[in-house]
Formats: structure tokens, sequence, C-alpha cells
């Protein structure tokens, strides 16, 4: 099974700046290795305001527990 990646806030709202900046969606998706769509739902998020300083504390939760999770033996 695929795992999903995970990008942290930073990246997302830094892939967000450029594009508001000017940058094509075309080119940041090639360069930063995401598809578009993903680019606009980081962009609609980040004028949101849902990468300010409060979601890099949860984003650092949520590395933390994916590697505890990743730790445990899975059961069946």
């Amino acid at each position: 099974m695929a795992r999903h990646r995970s990008h942290s806030i930073e990246f997302k709202r830094q892939v967000a700046q450029e594009f508001i900046a000017g940058e094509t969606l075309h080119g940041l998706a090639a360069r930063h290795g995401v598809s578009r769509n993903l680019i606009r739902v980081w962009v609609m998020k980040f004028e949101a305001g849902a990468f300010d300083e409060g979601a890099e504390a949860a984003d650092l939760l949520q590395e933390y527990e994916a590697k505890i999770a990743a730790r445990r033996p899975r059961t069946r």
C-alpha cells in the first residue's frame, strides 16, 4: 500500500507564498513534485490563516505521533 507523503507547514507556506508572488501552478508543481490541485488547496488554507504559528505546533505533534505509531508493532 502506498504511503502518502506529508509536508511540513513551513514547506506548504513557502509554496503558497511563491504562488501568490506570481509563480505558475505548473512551474511550482514540477519543481516541488506535488500536484497543482494540492498547491491550490495549500493556497486557500494559507489565505485562510491555517498555516499560522499555532499550526506549526500541531504539525510537530502530528510528526511525533507518526513516529510513535511507526515504532509500535502491528497486531492483527
